[in-house]
């Protein structure tokens, strides 16, 4: 055998072979012991790829592997689904992992009200412990770290009745664990998220009717309590009505100057173009076993607010109420109908039209995305709301109330609408920003909602979309292996993460799940004792994963190929060759 050529343990190439119709029980020890002459066989390591990991033959092997040799290792010895540590600091469910941009540092949540600070060293190490009960928090739900490792923004609920939806935002300095600033976000689920290095983004609701609202994001700086004597520290972003019981939730932001050098293509016909001009690290397609000839993936449903041509508001409604007291209305309409139509109707003159051309053509574009769920059918969120945020909107100087707006601009419109027909309980951008993943519970096919307060019934399912932020439109086949239980309204956010190569996603069935994102395959099932709230990727090494559940602990998982590596760099126990050696001696 060739000391230098890599291999795999001679067990997994006996278990692999046998999927390979041409090679018997008989012949697979003799294949194994020539090693030399398999392994430059590329041929039986092309069959054995995609019969082992089941991938469609439509898909190309990835364009940054050497050799089919090379991305069966890849699949085999670098996902994260070996348990290398278990973290019982937490008395409560862990709802929410986050890590540093830096990988230093990574932050939890729980509903034990604390957030955590861990140290990412050789063994994980707990560095710091904030209890937030003295604010009156019922629990913490939500952590992201500012650009530079700076500052912690953290989100939490207030405790009060059962049906309370008010939270607020804390921002904590990571230089000595000090409360810089607290900020009211209404509802918690919001989260709120980072803008820039000092801005974030929070959330408040003003109810308009009992199933009409307005929902105002505001523009906070981190350092309010130092610069409000000085300047502006809070200025309004947008203004949004709701209609049927929806309001704006979990709100991120994604920045588009990175479109146009993706960490990774989805689409294939983008990565053939970009293969001819170019070296691309990482590309993808379709995946899954499909039929002879692949069904071009489906575009999301895209909904355009209604422009404020035609007829005005103020005749609409004269109009609805002239045909309600003449008694033209047939059928009569219900009290919710009623105001869900005096709404629309007041909406249509009220609203700031869209930006013009959403999409960016400058690769070097500082415009940024705010992406939210929201809905217009039911208080479930059911669809994906997109609003641009332009580089003058980053800062909170100026008016408190920002810009001035005339009589009919009341309310902003959103500048792109994905409807994801089910409900969304999840959502995490790639790397690059460039992809948006879904997590939803898809509704019955061809179902109707006729009252708000009753969506349709949610399947156990979990399915997880993809969407492309610079032509909006989804990519590859909807990935299916997680499920989830609880009904419409008792559903709870499952928090997903994306690196350059896998995508995990937590789930109700007691496993975190990893998928490969060139294949669209599921690659390895990470066990809990119960729910499975939240997973994150180490930004600086995909093949660290961390998991978070129910039952109070975060999981630690390694690769193969990294727990290798760090068992060859511990010093290595002496006490036995000591003993060895005197023995001889005697």
């Amino acid at each position: 055998m060739d000391a230098g050529c890599p291999r795999l343990p001679d067990t997994v190439l006996f278990e692999i072979f046998l999927y390979l119709d041409h090679v018997d029980v008989l012949s697979v020890g003799l294949v194994c012991q020539q090693w030399r002459a398999v392994a430059r066989d590329e041929f039986l390591w092309k069959e054995l790829f995609y019969r082992y990991y089941r991938v469609s033959r439509d898909v190309p092997r990835h364009p940054g592997a050497v050799s089919w040799y090379d991305e069966f290792q890849r699949l085999y010895d670098t996902i994260p689904c070996v348990e290398v540590q278990a973290l019982k600091e937490h008395n409560d469910q862990v709802l929410h992992l986050s890590f540093s941009h830096s990988g230093c540092l990574f932050a939890s949540c729980s509903k034990d009200c604390t957030v955590k600070i861990w140290s990412n060293e050789l063994d994980i190490s707990l560095q710091h412990s904030s209890n937030m009960r003295p604010y009156n928090w019922s629990y913490t739900q939500f952590s992201q770290f500012n650009s530079d490792d700076t500052l912690l923004l953290v989100s939490g609920v207030f405790v009060g009745p059962h049906n309370s939806s008010s939270g607020e935002i804390a921002v904590i300095s990571m230089e000595n664990f000090t409360l810089l600033s607290r900020v009211r976000n209404k509802p918690y689920d919001v989260f709120g998220c980072w803008l820039n290095e000092t801005n974030l983004i929070s959330g408040n609701l003003h109810r308009i009717g009992r199933i009409t609202s307005c929902s105002v994001l505001w523009l906070n700086n981190a350092f309010q309590g130092v610069e409000s004597e000085n300047v502006n520290v809070v200025k309004r972003l947008f203004k949004i009505q709701n209609l049927n019981a929806s309001t704006i939730r979990t709100v991120m932001v994604a920045d588009c100057s990175r479109y146009d050098s993706p960490d990774l293509l989805l689409d294939y016909e983008e990565q053939l173009a970009a293969s001819s001009t170019c070296p691309v690290f990482d590309l993808g397609s379709d995946s899954e076993e499909e039929e002879a000839k692949p069904k071009p993936p489906p575009e999301p449903a895209v909904q355009e607010l209604p422009d404020a041509g035609g007829v005005p508001a103020e005749h609409g409604l004269q109009q609805l109420f002239d045909d309600i007291m003449e008694g033209r209305m047939r059928p009569a309409m219900t009290e919710t109908e009623l105001e869900t139509k005096v709404a629309e109707l007041f909406v249509r003159n009220r609203t700031k039209l869209p930006e013009p051309n959403l999409l960016p053509t400058d690769s070097n574009s500082k415009t940024k995305y705010l992406i939210f769920t929201t809905g217009c059918l039911t208080y479930s969120p059911h669809q994906i709301g997109i609003k641009r945020i332009l580089p003058h909107q980053m800062t909170t100087a100026g008016p408190v109330l920002g810009e001035e707006r005339r009589s009919d601009e009341f309310f902003d419109s959103l500048d792109h609408v994905i409807d994801i027909h089910g409900h969304i309980i999840g959502m995490g951008l790639s790397p690059d920003h460039r992809y948006l993943y879904v997590n939803s519970r898809a509704w019955p096919r061809d179902c109707v909602i006729s009252d708000p307060m009753q969506p349709p019934p949610i399947a156990e399912e979990i399915d997880l979309h993809v969407f492309d932020l610079k032509t909006m439109k989804e990519v590859k086949r909807a990935l299916r292996a997680h499920r989830a239980y609880t009904p419409n309204e008792e559903c709870f956010f499952i928090f997903l993460d994306v690196s350059r190569d896998f995508v995990a996603s937590g789930a109700e069935d007691r496993h975190g799940y990893i998928w490969d994102r060139h294949y669209n395959i599921c690659l390895a099932k990470l066990q809990h004792d119960n729910v499975v709230n939240s997973v994150a990727f180490s930004p600086v090494e995909q093949e660290l994963l961390l998991t978070a559940s129910d039952d109070t602990t975060i999981k630690v998982w390694r690769s193969p190929r990294a727990v290798r590596v760090r068992q060859a760099r511990r010093p290595r126990p002496r006490k036995l060759l000591f003993s060895w050696l005197m023995n001889q001696k005697s």
